[in-house]
């Protein structure tokens, strides 16, 4: 591209436009770097050209390896002035005067330039190198977050397909489901876009669409999709063909998954047991009169979460969490608000306030209903918003502690934490843990099986709502005849469904407004499906038979997760427990007898028995390392907790039950031993 195309945003690129010479004369258009990093920019659908963005690049480099250019300057004039102050030598043997003198005139010079140098060229390769990354890191997320959905998505195109939709109409519809199918969403709006503002055939555009996602699974079916185009074929039977082929593909990339999380559950069992032979060897140090206090606490306090928190990361780049917010939006043309997405809001009294004065007494008075409902019933409240709840705990825990230091319960010292650790760690840590997560946790896993007796019949309700379908019934009435002959809260959904429907709300909102009070993200495609298919007609029994299918495919992906995934569970807290009885042995058969010991040893030392005695093991500090061992299993606790909710159900929230289980077992342990 031009300079000319350059200098036209400079307007909002003054950086790009400052450096772009630099860009000209660092790179060539036609190189492999900056033709990876084109590439790149259009699979991470950044709306930047590659000159732009790497002549940004440069500058947000240059600027980043200034500062710290000028930092390590500083930071090496310091190092010399204040802590080299000893004549140097070299490979231990001084240096005689006449070199002598040469290093004293040319160290402070030398080293403040190498440091100088080293800290700016690592700014410049933070900032340049950042930079260069994020298009790969963000092609790479929308490569796993298409990857994810495009079973579900082949489904849908098949259940347009056998609704009577055209090639075309199938390509726009998918192009207006973002709300439902994120980003492979966002690829099929490319493509009609194209048609619609270049010109180009939508043969063309799928054409290049496939080269240009990110996703080689997609890219594969588009291109095979062009085929069946060109050729005239049996769109139907393709899009049938690619279903079933997708399903297999999730099941197999199910399996990789979770042979990779075992390969991890191994890796944490040794790294998790790391710590503890380190604060091994530190104590048996410390007891051969090399204490390493520094050690033992960066050790607790540094290196167990350090462990922790980066193993969580490795495995979130692994597992697939749930894509999007489970929420469907009324599409173009269609005012009516759902359910609320949010807790604050007051649905249609909060669109139409401030046009006229009763919409604003409308929305005052909805704005007291709903505020009366929630102090009515503030459990259920709660249930929805598990989070909400902290707005209550935190102020109460503030209270407690409060109060816990004025009583005198909570240590404010240091030397109190060590003379006390059992009862400063309970008022400091268990008192804020047991408030703030026991609700939260409580409620979450309510709202979570809530949730969850939606899906778990979900499959068999499809099938049955296909079979009467089948028969000759409308959807309506077939979802009528489903509510009177099943049980459970979904047949309660359906049963709802039907009278909205019958008090005049069309069905397609009635399907919105349910999922929208769930708002799963598995559900939301189903629904989606369902009610796109049931615009065309009513006979849609293919149609619930394909959303029937891939929901048993979610089903037995998901029981295949947690079944391999409970082994992982469990290894992650027997390790806990293993290294919760090793730490508790310690005290017990290491501690309490060399505090003993050493005491004999003083004794014996005062009453003149001798004088040697005390040496050995004479410097630990018995409370101290009772102290660090009860949080060392405490922080563990908590990591573990975390990471095993993690693993089970992808979602960090899953992890408060562990959390609050595993360190209270370590509390009862202490306080026993």
């Amino acid at each position: 591209m031009s300079l000319g195309t350059a200098g036209s945003t400079g307007g909002t690129n003054p950086l790009a436009d400052l450096f772009y010479p630099l860009y000209v004369r660092l790179f060539d258009d036609d190189s492999d770097f900056v033709g990876n990093i084109e590439t790149k920019l259009a699979e991470a659908r950044i709306p930047q050209t590659v000159e732009i963005y790497l002549s940004r690049a440069l500058a947000i480099g240059v600027i980043t390896g200034v500062g710290l250019w000028l930092l390590g300057t500083l930071l090496g004039w310091a190092i010399v002035t204040f802590l080299i102050t000893e004549p140097p030598t070299f490979l231990g043997l001084p240096m005689p005067e006449p070199y002598l003198s040469i290093v004293n005139s040319l160290k402070i010079p030398f080293i403040i330039v190498v440091s100088g140098l080293l800290f700016g060229s690592i700014g410049f390769g933070s900032g340049f190198g950042g930079m260069v990354a994020k298009p790969y890191l963000d092609s790479s997320a929308r490569k796993r977050e298409i990857n994810v959905l495009l079973s579900d998505s082949v489904s849908f195109m098949y259940a347009l397909s056998v609704g009577g939709l055209n090639q075309l109409e199938i390509l726009e519809a998918m192009a207006k489901a973002d709300d439902t199918y994120g980003e492979v969403a966002k690829e099929f709006q490319s493509i009609v876009l194209e048609t619609q503002y270049f010109d180009t055939d939508y043969r063309t555009a799928v054409r290049n669409q496939a080269m240009q996602t990110p996703s080689d699974e997609l890219s594969q079916f588009l291109t095979d999709m062009l085929s069946i185009i060109n050729s005239g074929g049996d769109m139907e039977k393709f899009l049938e063909d690619q279903k079933e082929k997708h399903m297999r593909t999730s099941k197999q990339e199910q399996e990789l998954v979770l042979e990779t999380l075992e390969l991890f559950g191994e890796m944490y069992m040794t790294l998790s047991l790391f710590p503890l032979l380190l604060i091994i060897i530190l104590v048996i140090m410390s007891m051969l009169g090399e204490a390493q206090d520094m050690l033992l606490y960066g050790t607790v306090y540094g290196l167990i979460p350090l462990i922790g928190v980066g193993f969580l990361v490795m495995v979130s780049t692994v597992v697939q969490d749930e894509v999007g917010d489970g929420y469907l939006r009324p599409e173009d043309g269609e005012t009516l608000v759902d359910e609320s997405e949010s807790m604050f809001d007051l649905g249609l009294a909060e669109d139409y306030a401030g046009r006229y004065g009763i919409f604003d007494r409308v929305k005052s008075r909805e704005g007291t209903h709903v505020t009366l409902n929630v102090l009515k019933d503030p459990h259920l409240f709660f249930r929805d918003y598990p989070l909400a709840v902290l707005a209550i705990t935190f102020p109460a825990t503030l209270v407690l502690m409060a109060f816990s230091v004025m009583a005198g319960f909570a240590p404010t010292s240091f030397d109190g934490m060590v003379s006390a650790p059992i009862r400063g760690t309970f008022f400091w840590v268990f008192v804020p843990l047991y408030v703030n997560f026991l609700p939260l946790t409580i409620f979450h896993e309510w709202n979570v099986r809530s949730r969850s007796a939606i899906t778990n019949k979900l499959s068999d309700n499809l099938r049955k709502l296909s079979s009467a379908n089948d028969t000759g019934m409308t959807l309506l009435e077939s979802l009528k005849v489903v509510a009177d002959t099943s049980s459970g809260k979904l047949s309660e959904e359906f049963r709802v469904m039907y009278a909205k429907v019958n008090y005049g709300t069309s069905l397609k909102t009635a399907l919105r407004e349910f999922n929208n009070k769930y708002h799963i993200p598995r559900l939301a495609r189903t629904m989606k499906l369902i009610s796109k298919a049931q615009e065309a007609s009513s006979q849609i029994t293919q149609v619930l038979s394909t959303a029937a299918q891939a929901s048993e495919n979610q089903d037995d992906i998901e029981m295949d997760r947690k079944s391999r995934t409970r082994m992982q569970m469990v290894i992650i807290i027997m390790t806990y427990v293993t290294l919760l009885g090793v730490m508790a042995l310690l005290k017990v058969e290491f501690l309490d007898t060399m505090a003993g010991l050493t005491e004999q040893a003083a004794n014996a030392e005062s009453g003149g028995a001798g004088g040697g005695g005390g040496q050995f093991g004479g410097g630990l500090d018995i409370d101290m390392l009772t102290m660090l061992f009860f949080h060392a299993v405490t922080l563990q606790g908590v990591i573990s907790g975390f990471i095993a909710g993690y693993i089970r159900e992808v979602s960090i929230m899953a992890g408060l039950k562990f959390v609050v289980v595993l360190p209270t077992l370590a509390l009862l342990v202490f306080m026993m031993v």
